[in-house]
């Protein structure tokens, strides 16, 4: 699994380009600095991604590589609306739903 901190003001880029490069079957796991809410979507086909949203809303999103960008500019200002880092996990074969372990608040 790879952690790195990403500037909010460039993370709708980086999370394009990894989304582009990511194989089938694998997920990136976006949180707070906190750790207290995240934004998890998984690639399932060529052009679809499965996206969790757990933080001020549960909600889980179907998308097309198209519809992405609109749908992550919509969950960055719910679930990120202060931050100014934001952390990025690369859970590498990983399905959206499952609940990833993190150190304890």
């Amino acid at each position: 699994m790879v952690i790195c901190m990403i500037d909010k003001a460039t993370a709708m880029e980086t999370v394009m380009r990894r989304l582009e490069k990511l194989p089938v079957g694998h997920a990136l796991d976006l949180r707070t600095y906190k750790r207290n809410r995240s934004v998890v979507i998984a690639r399932t086909g060529e052009d679809a991604f499965d996206v969790v949203e757990n933080g001020f809303a549960q909600e889980r999103f179907q998308a097309s590589a198209g519809s992405m960008k609109k749908l992550l500019r919509t969950l960055f200002k719910r679930e990120f609306p202060r931050s100014t880092k934001i952390r990025l996990y690369d859970l590498g074969p990983a399905q959206a739903d499952v609940v990833i372990a993190r150190k304890p608040l």
